[in-house]
């Protein structure tokens, strides 16, 4: 029986550990944007030198990779048609803004700034995709087609959700609000409508939110927006047949656009229990996994009860503490054990003396807090008390939308012309390299998994390894 009982924490240790080599979401495997698992992973890169792969996309997304096993998956429109009239809406990044370079790389040399604008013709195509591709080579091992119906949405188009997998199936959503289960080598297995089922999101500028995989569930944060009345939701679907699980409405008084949300719900483990948290609507709401019922409700992210505080940047969660972006500031740290109204009883640190971010979500191990602004400035905080330990430094890649990566001691920090900054994770700053890709439109994160870096960019899929 020994043996027996041996054999079977082994195998546990063994699966665990295979999945944190994974990234099968938006946020990575536990949700915070950290890989633990990752090693031996490059700083620099060019054409010649630690690109394992690179592949052609057939349009830009903002939609995140993900890695299971030997498979990537990613969103995508499908390639679009050029009309010669009407001429193409031409859709640029917002200009750069912020100080001069201060940092240098470990070689000595400044780093050099971004070139010009990012451009991107239109939305794409009108068929939303989501490819499945060979990990070892990128190449395409099967597409499906999740939805049609792909629009501009200021800076993002429909296929923005990131798609989620158990390693046994994957899970696909678009901006229209259609998600769809498949087995991992591409067997369709249910499709619903959120919008159909649960009325429309009315947001301004389009549903972002990725799924959330949590035992089995699927479940969705609806921070719905101005232009419904209805209240936003939070819903969760057996993964295996799409069935509802649970749904709770999620309300809130704020004015007008500040209704509005792009965020993704996580997980948050308190005292053994797990809670999910969604920010959005002016306030931070924790839900039980099991039934929806929200937990406890914090207010603050809208201070002045302002018209236009939408929020976009996705909550993160560190030894029991959330940290909850809103429009650049404030920025909430909110002790994640209580219960009902926690806004003034539970707020364990606030930044409001400086800008926090806007689009990019932070990002924390537990000791340290790193926040990357949209002018590609970073900086360090202890994430306990919120004190500031380095920062904010000019990384020298421009405006970024993504969010950063932590993994193998590193942080990696993607522009929206895909120049990339590698900085040393911990209470001392260094560059310790600046590298470019194409100079495409990039709105996606950079992903982890074992020695390889996945960089979606405008126009390819880049897998980055020293191998």
């Amino acid at each position: 029986m020994k043996s027996i009982n041996r054999i079977l924490l082994l195998l546990t240790v063994i699966a665990a550990s295979t999945a944190l080599a994974d990234w099968p979401q938006w946020r990575g495997p536990t949700g915070t944007g950290i890989s633990t698992a990752a090693t031996n992973l490059p700083t620099t890169w060019s054409e010649d030198n630690n690109v394992a792969w690179k592949i052609k996309m057939p349009a830009w997304s903002g939609s995140t990779p993900i890695v299971v096993g030997d498979h990537v998956f990613v969103m995508s429109p499908s390639k679009q048609v050029k009309l010669a009239k009407p001429e193409p809406e031409q859709v640029q990044a917002p200009p750069r803004r912020g100080p001069g370079n201060r940092g240098q790389d470990q070689s000595g040399q400044r780093p050099r700034r971004g070139g010009g604008q990012a451009a991107v013709e239109g939305p794409g195509g009108d068929e939303l995709l989501m490819l499945c591709l060979s990990r070892d080579s990128g190449a395409e091992l099967w597409r499906a087609q999740i939805d049609r119906g792909n629009e501009l949405k200021r800076k993002q188009n429909n296929s923005s959700p990131s798609p989620v997998s158990d390693g046994k199936h994957v899970w696909a959503a678009t901006g229209n609000g259609v998600v769809a289960a498949y087995t991992i080598d591409g067997r369709k297995l249910w499709q619903k409508d959120l919008q159909e089922s649960y009325g429309e999101f009315g947001l301004n500028w389009g549903f972002a939110s990725s799924p959330l995989l949590y035992e089995g569930m699927l479940i969705f944060g609806v921070v719905r927006g101005q232009n419904t009345e209805a209240p936003g939701y939070v819903v969760a679907f057996d993964g295996g047949t799409g069935r509802e699980v649970w749904r709770v409405d999620r309300p809130t008084d704020a004015p007008y656009e500040s209704k509005d949300a792009y965020t993704t719900p996580i997980p948050v483990k308190v005292n053994g229990k797990t809670q999910i948290v969604v920010s959005g609507g002016a306030y931070v709401t924790s839900h039980d996994p099991n039934s929806g019922k929200e937990i406890w409700r914090s207010g603050g992210l809208n201070p002045q009860n302002s018209r236009n505080y939408r929020i976009i940047a996705s909550p993160v969660a560190a030894n029991g503490i959330v940290y909850a972006p809103s429009r650049k500031t404030p920025l909430l740290a909110i002790k994640a054990d209580g219960k009902g109204d926690v806004t003034e009883s539970h707020l364990a640190w606030k930044m409001e003396d400086r800008a926090g971010p806007d689009v990019p979500t932070p990002i924390s191990d537990g000791t340290y807090f790193y926040v990357l602004n949209d002018f590609g400035q970073i900086s360090c905080f202890n994430a306990e008390t919120g004190a500031n330990i380095w920062g904010p430094e000019e990384t020298g890649i421009g405006r970024v939308s993504s969010s950063p990566l932590l993994a193998d001691g590193k942080l990696y920090l993607v522009s929206e012309t895909a120049e990339v900054a590698v900085v040393q994770a911990g209470p001392e700053y260094k560059l310790l390299g600046a590298s470019s890709l194409d100079s495409s439109y990039t709105l996606s994160s950079p992903a982890a998994a074992g020695d390889q870096i996945f960089i979606r960019t405008g126009e390819h899929l880049y897998c980055l390894s020293k191998k």
